[in-house]
């Protein structure tokens, strides 16, 4: 199993357009063989902090999740819309539910 967080600072005129594109890439790859949680977080204390969690059952889902349209819409989408690159951080869960 492989887990990834993904840190988004958007920039503050586009965090609703950030969040409209971010559901759709939800929605969408939830429906993917091998995804088992995607879930996108804002942060209570700061708007245009956001937190991608993404959770798939192999290296292989999560290679293939990179080679669906809906993330590569996604990621051309967000790019203008960030405050700064974004950081995806891949971990191996320990305990998971």
């Amino acid at each position: 199993m492989v887990a990834t967080t993904v840190i988004v600072h958007v920039k503050p005129e586009f965090v609703e357009d950030f969040k409209k594109i971010s559901l759709y890439n939800h929605e969408n790859s939830r429906k993917e063989p091998g995804n088992v949680r995607f879930d996108v977080l804002q942060s209570n204390d700061d708007p245009t902090y956001f937190t991608l969690y993404e959770v798939y059952d192999s290296p292989e889902a999560v290679k293939a999740h990179k080679e669906t349209e809906h993330y590569k819409k996604w990621r051309e989408t967000v790019e203008p819309y960030m405050a700064c690159k974004r950081v995806g951080i891949p971990h191996t869960p320990v305990a998971f539910d």
